[in-house]
């Protein structure tokens, strides 16, 4: 699923403000938010499934990349990332997790039908895609990566993967031998075994895709480089789940974000290069920030 090139929902998604601290004259200016100034994106989540939810989404785009490397090494990052999706897996119901936002989303969605103003062919169009995925899901059942977690082949991988170079040829020659398959040969068993996963990695992205365009950035200022936000100054019948800060790629500079139950915090640093240490930013910021 291309979550990238599918437009905004601005037409009818929820506007919301938010609280920003008082703005500075001395602030610099940011353009107005746009793919075309190389903004850089820096989210923090806020609850536990949004944290598993951002990780499995980065591992499945990171597994994605590597799977059209035609290279041995471009499939042993695939397996690599394919494997840590799955030790994530294991650790709770996270498809459960996935079926209920997309309910939620699927019943928001819904009301919006009876908007003035809304672009019906683009709202049934993404409510039929969330209901899709979610009859993908409920076809897979609980079991729906179980042939990759009992695959033996998958396992003595992934145990071995815990040792600093465990995985070398030496260590696995069956690996190895794999690994040394014509590249469509290869090609073929990840893309079975991502088509294991796909389901619920797809559902994932559109999750996270639908929260994140819910929401608009907008315009705020960290007086002094430090900004505090307390979530119940935002009126909302949900609980926050997300950050996201904006910054122009050229500012130089990147947000350390602490949140906690009822507010969050944002301490913008100067990157120096790798050999220094970051300073504080004493100067006012300016920056987009959004609230999901």
């Amino acid at each position: 699923m291309d979550v990238a090139k599918r437009r905004p929902l601005a037409t009818f998604a929820e506007r919301r403000t938010v609280a920003q601290n008082s703005a500075m004259n001395s602030a610099a200016e940011l353009p107005a938010i746009s793919p075309d100034h190389g903004f850089i994106k820096f989210e923090q989540p806020l609850t536990e499934r949004m944290r598993t939810f951002l990780r499995i989404e980065f591992l499945y785009e990171q597994t994605l990349v590597h799977v059209s490397e035609p290279t041995s090494f471009g499939a042993r990052g695939a397996v690599s990332g394919l494997l840590e999706i799955l030790t994530i897996l294991g650790r709770g119901d996270v498809r459960t997790d996935v079926m209920k936002e997309l309910e939620r989303h699927s019943e928001m969605l819904s009301r919006y039908r009876s908007q003035p103003g809304v672009d019906a062919a683009r709202l049934n169009g993404l409510i039929d895609n969330v209901n899709e995925l979610r009859a993908r899901l409920a076809e897979g059942g609980a079991t729906l990566v179980n042939p990759l977690k009992e695959c033996d082949f998958l396992n003595t991988i992934r145990h071995r993967s815990a040792i600093p170079g465990g995985t070398c040829m030496f260590d696995l020659p069956d690996y190895g031998y794999w690994l040394n398959l014509p590249a469509a040969e290869r090609r073929r068993q990840l893309d079975s075994w991502i088509g294991k996963l796909a389901p619920l990695c797809d559902a994932v992205a559109e999750v996270l895709w639908l929260r994140r365009e819910a929401t608009e950035a907008v315009e705020s200022v960290a007086p002094g480089g430090f900004y505090q936000h307390n979530q119940h100054s935002v009126d909302r019948s949900e609980q926050l789940s997300l950050v996201r800060v904006f910054l122009p790629a050229s500012a130089g500079i990147y947000p350390e974000i602490s949140a906690g139950q009822h507010r969050f915090t944002l301490r913008f640093l100067r990157w120096r290069g790798v050999e220094e240490r970051p300073l504080p930013v004493n100067q006012d910021v300016r920056f987009l920030l959004a609230l999901c």
